[in-house]
């Protein structure tokens, strides 16, 4: 079919709602995601099946072909036929390196199912369990593709009843994954069967699959399969079980249509009025409704500036169309409209409710958005804000070679951070240097390449560790007086219970203005802990609360502002050695402010509120907090001894040692600290045989003598000789 004809089709499907499938393809790097989406494009005819798993046509990024890894999410509209009827699979192929973990996270919000790629080697992984929980918590359904079957056949040798084991075992193991993560509602609704046909058996590399339904009409059994790899038939088998047909139909048939999925999907994700006209709108997919739209992805076309793709939740998206930008508060007429077959962006005129649209945006627009069509402004509440597993923890300093181009990095930074919201841009107030924050080492090395491109010269540190301050037990009450003595407080600062602090830190993205509506939310779910609280006044974003149990009167509600200012000051940087505070409740007990409002500005309210802080903090146990990396290798059994010895040496934790095939897994705990160079040494300690994955697990205090020259370091670094307070 003739590329254009095809454009045409899909765009008639699209509006067809039960005919459309919004799905993504997700996994641990290396299972075979992007080599499986090459199979599904060659069966939509998009690419020569003779080409699929060798081209990985979406991962057309210079970077991901030089390192065969998947960077950024692609998008790419698919035609598939089934049962003589024609769907529209809005495919979504997603990276499975934890460092980009971030895309995945935005990319579901797009999409309604996702199938989760598993190597039939080596089983459940870290990863795959981080993604599968993610998707869970989006309300997206999952089926499971377990791949690489041929290595169980070719590499292992292993005889059909223990490959039945295998199977049993990964089967189980990813119905525990969704209990253990799933909503109640949704349990048993979801878990995979293999009977049912949900779970598809095969070799993206060698483009056959099967499921238990297929390969019972084909007449096949998996003996059949076997010997034709041990007579060099392999060819036969994508003749007689092509995997597009396996996956598309598992698809179709398991998979929701948005009709159906927005129903159960936008109660989750939308907190606004359900029974309003755009929630009913938004509730049953209604294309000639308001046009609501949830930006998931930016990225900046060097032809067309900033291009936005996101998930048409209600209301039909058309070029010209004058809209309104929530978060941002800004109105817009769309310029283009666009849908994603891979690396191309095909312009068309509109795309209806249901569907996943690309528009040429403003500079304004960021992931996250919420785009509504003009006039419904002030009856539309914005998407609550994508929450991200993973958090920046590791830190460049970067600048111009040439002084005259700090403006233009800087520009560069900023728009970096528009693409991918797990980089964080600042700047260090006290040195002026400029910081770059991410994931991972492998996330800024991709970041820093970009801003190569732009042929710019600059010159970066190497990567910095970002640390936690925090305190042990209660410190204070403490009494401090403003500058002038005229103002007063008395306050003690506390550690937060776990749970409290984990509620902070998953509302905290919700925008400042809502604060009333989280204050809401956590007395309703902590009632009995805020019963001695009058109010909480602040939630600072890395789970810092501030809390007010004193009386309110006019002079006090006339410094409110001051004092929570002061509060994010003190949280931004710490007493130690200027780290962020996290996990602390800050109790205001007594606040004495003068009548005059000239003697209680913001110059003597905001200085007094930090000194404040700062000084329970050092009269409590203050401690620092490190990142640590939950890391698995996969390795041969004889290279084990060496790892061991490495882990052992950088501070590493051993959680797990297990068989895994000829293979064995290590799964343990490593600072993030330690990790730098780790990637050499495991390939010198096992001669390149190692292969690992890291993602992000917690922050953990250092024994003493660890903390006290980490704290030393980071002091030295910011020039940081003495504590003012």
């Amino acid at each position: 079919m003739a590329k254009r004809k095809m454009v045409q089709e899909v765009l008639k499907i699209m509006k067809s709602k039960e005919y459309i499938r919004n799905i993504g393809i997700i996994a641990h790097i290396d299972h075979g995601k992007t080599t499986l989406t090459d199979s599904l494009l060659a069966g939509a005819g998009l690419l020569s099946p003779s080409l699929a798993g060798q081209v990985k046509a979406l991962d057309y990024l210079e970077e991901e072909q030089r390192r065969g890894i998947t960077i950024k999410t692609a998008n790419i509209s698919l035609l598939y036929e089934w049962r003589n009827d024609r769907y529209v699979v809005n495919l979504i192929d997603t990276p499975g390196h934890v460092d980009f973990s971030g895309k995945v996270t935005r990319a579901l919000r797009a999409i309604d199912g996702v199938v989760v790629v598993v190597d039939a080697v080596e089983e459940i992984m870290v990863q795959t369990e981080t993604v599968t929980r993610q998707a869970l918590e989006e309300r997206v359904k999952p089926i499971l593709f377990i791949n690489k079957v041929d290595r169980l056949i070719r590499e292992l040798k292993l005889s059909p009843e223990k490959i039945r084991e295998k199977f049993e075992r990964i089967i189980r193991n990813f119905n525990s994954l969704i209990e253990n993560f799933g909503e109640e509602a949704f349990k048993k609704r979801w878990r995979v069967n293999p009977e049912n046909g949900s779970v598809i058996f095969g070799s993206a590399l060698h483009k056959w699959g099967f499921t238990i339904p297929s390969i019972n009409k084909s007449g096949l059994k998996f003996k059949d399969i076997m010997k034709c790899y041990k007579e060099g038939k392999i060819d036969q088998l994508q003749d007689l079980l092509p995997l597009h047909e396996a996956i598309l139909s598992a698809i179709v048939k398991h998979l929701p249509n948005p009709i159906v999925a927005q129903k159960y999907r936008i109660p989750k994700i939308w907190h606004g009025n359900l029974e309003s006209e755009v929630g009913q709108a938004m509730l049953n997919c209604d294309d000639k409704g308001p046009l609501t739209l949830c930006v998931t992805k930016i990225i900046l076309d060097p032809h067309a500036k900033l291009v936005a793709t996101g998930r048409i939740f209600s209301g039909t998206i058309k070029e010209g169309q004058e809209v309104y930008l929530l978060n941002a508060r800004k109105s817009y007429r769309i310029q283009q409209v666009g849908m994603y077959m891979g690396a191309v962006r095909e312009i068309v005129k509109e795309i209806p409710a249901g569907n996943i649209a690309a528009i040429i945006g403003p500079e304004e627009l960021k992931s996250g958005e919420t785009i509504v069509e003009l006039g419904y402004e002030t009856k539309m509440t914005p998407f609550e804000e994508i929450k991200y597993i993973t958090e920046p923890v590791v830190t460049l300093t970067v600048e111009p070679k040439k002084l005259q181009y700090l403006q233009k990095m800087i520009e560069l930074m900023k728009k970096l951070s528009i693409q991918d919201p797990n980089l964080s841009v600042s700047i260090n107030e006290e040195t002026g240097e400029y910081l770059l924050s991410g994931i991972g080492e492998l996330h800024l090395e991709i970041a820093m390449k970009e801003l190569e491109k732009s042929g710019l010269e600059i010159i970066a540190s190497k990567p910095i560790v970002v640390y936690r301050e925090t305190v042990k037990a209660k410190g204070g009450p403490v009494f401090v007086n403003s500058i002038n003595d005229l103002n007063s407080v008395t306050l003690l600062v506390e550690p937060l219970e776990e749970d409290v602090l984990n509620i902070l830190l998953e509302k905290h993205s919700i925008r400042e203005e809502e604060n009333n509506k989280i204050t809401r939310l956590l007395a309703k779910k902590m009632e009995q802990y805020l019963k001695n609280a009058n109010e909480i006044w602040a939630i600072e974003k890395h789970g810092n609360l501030l809390i007010y149990t004193g009386q309110e009167d006019e002079e006090i509600l006339d410094v409110k502002n001051s004092v929570i200012t002061g509060f994010k000051w003190a949280c931004k940087s710490g007493p130690l050695c200027g780290e962020p505070l996290r996990g602390l409740k800050v109790i205001i007990q007594e606040l004495n402010i003068h009548k005059n409002p000239e003697m209680r500005d913001s110059s003597q309210i905001i200085p007094m509120i930090k000194n404040a802080i700062f000084k329970a903090i050092l009269l409590d146990t203050p401690t620092i907090l490190e990142p640590i990396y939950k890391i698995q290798i996969r390795t041969p059994p004889e290279t084990v001894g060496n790892i061991l010895s490495v882990l052992a040496q950088r501070r590493g934790n051993v959680l797990k040692v297990e068989q895994r095939g000829f293979d064995t897994l290590i799964t343990a705990k490593i600072p993030v600290k330690e990790s730098f160079g780790l990637a050499t040494e495991l390939r010198s300690k096992t001669s390149g045989r190692a292969f690992w994955q890291m993602q992000f697990s917690s922050w953990e205090e250092p024994p003493d003598n660890v903390a006290k020259q980490i704290i030393e370091e980071v002091k030295e670094r910011k020039g940081i000789k003495t504590t003012n307070i």
